[in-house]
């Protein structure tokens, strides 16, 4: 007998996350689902419990879902779920953190690599059949200084890769708990002075909601390079754009931005400068198993407290 049903904002899961909810009726909400489309599935089907992929889950959906007892992401960032609303309903909400923190930190690598090798350029001119040895020079990495905003499991793993390259690392977070040997504590401010390279580990809060922006860019370095792999809304992008065409931001690689997925004319589109992915740092066959079990077991842990099953 089914234990209830669960709701997945997204065409799959992980046969091996699938496995653990072998005691809940699985339904999903398709590739591109928008919130009226979780809101009505909600209605339709009272889930229990909501393994969020895509789209927002808000207060609508809650409320059209009255035995929901938890919220769980598959991932570590949760601003798509409206977490006062949660709280007011006493609903919880819970991620798998660290689930994609080696292939999210992987892709942080690439990008800055992209940026200060200019690779995705000199292969295309090479495919052209151009040969750019005499008037090419690459950025070299080692003894430059690298800045990290956000030292969760993310953070930490870029840190020992940056680290690796012989880069000085200075890292900002109030909250974390324990803090790397190999990296320098810094507030953003000397972050904003003293880095060749900013890179965004965070969450997105309304406290640091565009904290790339025209004036904290003036602070950097002439030719700082800007990599996002965490949230777009934390960049003006207007601002980004900007600082690129001037020169005072050499590259930008981005896998993140402000409203997902890009469409046409994007301002970023075709403008030298910016190295772009489609937000798939997290998106590695490891990944989606490991954050499909970490979001399937912190659902049923919670359902276990709440008398719904046993945890897994």
């Amino acid at each position: 007998m089914s234990q209830g049903c669960i709701l997945i904002t997204a065409a799959d899961l992980a046969p091996q996350a699938l496995a653990l909810l072998a005691d809940y009726d699985i339904v999903y909400a398709g590739k591109t689902p928008t919130e009226d489309d979780i809101v009505a599935l909600c209605r339709e089907h009272d889930p229990v419990a909501i393994i969020v992929r895509y789209s927002k889950v808000g207060a609508a959906a809650m409320d059209a879902a009255p035995s929901l007892k938890v919220i769980s992401k598959h991932g570590s960032g949760t601003d798509t779920i409206d977490k006062v609303a949660a709280q007011q309903r006493g609903i919880e909400v819970v991620a798998a953190i660290g689930a994609n923190a080696s292939a999210v930190a992987e892709q942080a690598l690439a990008l800055l690599l992209a940026c200060a090798k200019s690779v995705p350029q000199l292969d295309e001119r090479m495919h052209e059949g151009l040969w750019d040895k005499a008037t090419h020079k690459s950025l070299e990495l080692g003894g430059k200084t690298i800045g990290l905003v956000g030292m969760g499991a993310i953070g930490q793993r870029f840190a020992r890769m940056a680290a690796a390259l012989d880069m000085r690392v200075l890292g900002f977070d109030p909250y974390a708990r324990h803090w790397p040997e190999n990296v320098e504590q810094a507030d953003l401010e000397t972050i904003w002075r003293e880095s060749d390279v900013v890179s965004l580990h965070c969450p997105l809060t309304e406290d640091n909601r565009q904290m790339i922006n025209a004036q904290t860019l003036a602070k950097c370095r002439k030719g700082v390079i800007i990599v996002n792999t965490a949230r777009g809304g934390l960049i003006d992008e207007a601002a980004l754009l900007a600082a690129v065409q001037v020169g005072q931001v050499r590259m930008a690689g981005l896998d993140s931005f402000a409203v997902e997925p890009m469409t046409a004319g994007h301002s970023f589109q075709n403008q030298p400068g910016f190295i772009l992915s489609p937000h798939i740092g997290g998106v590695t066959g490891d990944a989606y198993v490991n954050m499909g079990l970490g979001a399937a077991r912190n659902a049923l842990a919670v359902l276990a407290k709440s008398g719904g099953t046993i945890a897994a």
